[in-house]
């Protein structure tokens, strides 16, 4: 009976951080991004952002230096995931984005994931992109301290964190300002947001 309760509070908390992933993934403004962004529209212009990308990255990750661990950093909502255009649990994984992904992954690239999101929805997270086909080698949610820190300050923190672990961030891809500036990435892949209409 002891040995069950870890397990139990476990699966309640992950039954209590779902319920809050859909309450905050679920658009705050769904009547002006279905209005406004149509999500053919939103599709075809994350891949012409991920067709620049992935030459790059073929030629970056040739290039790797002997011993170099290579790493990419992605935001979340809408980057990886699709986040505004229609809501489900596990959430689709944005495909031009996750093709990219798949390529690295199968190139040896570490896969981290830095949003803005609390760190109570941390397994509902990690299990959705793990779903979707992303090999998850970090994920950096906010704890909260965090959640009173600049958000742009927070996430090139954690870029900073990743470099220290040995890595070297060849690629920061994210749809906000907040998502890449601050540096510690070599290159980064802004995808749309539509003037902040998508989150």
């Amino acid at each position: 009976m002891t040995s069950r309760r870890p397990w139990a509070r476990r699966t309640a908390v992950t039954a209590i951080a779902t319920s809050a992933l859909v309450a905050l993934a679920a658009p705050a403004n769904a009547a002006t991004t279905s209005s406004d962004v149509d999500y053919a529209t939103w599709q075809k212009d994350c891949q012409t952002v991920m067709d620049q990308a992935l030459p790059y990255l073929k030629q970056r990750i040739a290039a790797a230096k002997s011993g170099e661990k290579q790493a990419i950093v992605f935001d979340i909502d809408n980057t990886t995931l699709e986040t505004d255009f229609g809501f489900s649990y596990p959430q689709p994984a944005n495909k031009p984005v996750l093709n990219v992904a798949e390529y690295a992954q199968e190139h040896g690239v570490s896969l981290f994931f830095v949003t803005a999101r609390p760190g109570i929805i941390y397994w509902p997270t990690e299990y959705n992109l793990e779903h979707d086909g992303y090999d998850v080698s970090g994920l950096y949610v906010r704890g909260l301290s965090d959640l009173f820190k600049d958000v742009a300050t927070y996430k090139t923190a954690q870029r900073v964190d990743i470099e220290n672990k040995g890595y070297t961030i060849i690629a920061n891809i994210g749809n906000s300002a907040t998502d890449l500036s601050g540096g510690h990435a070599e290159k980064t892949f802004k995808l749309p947001d539509y003037d902040g209409q998508l989150s």
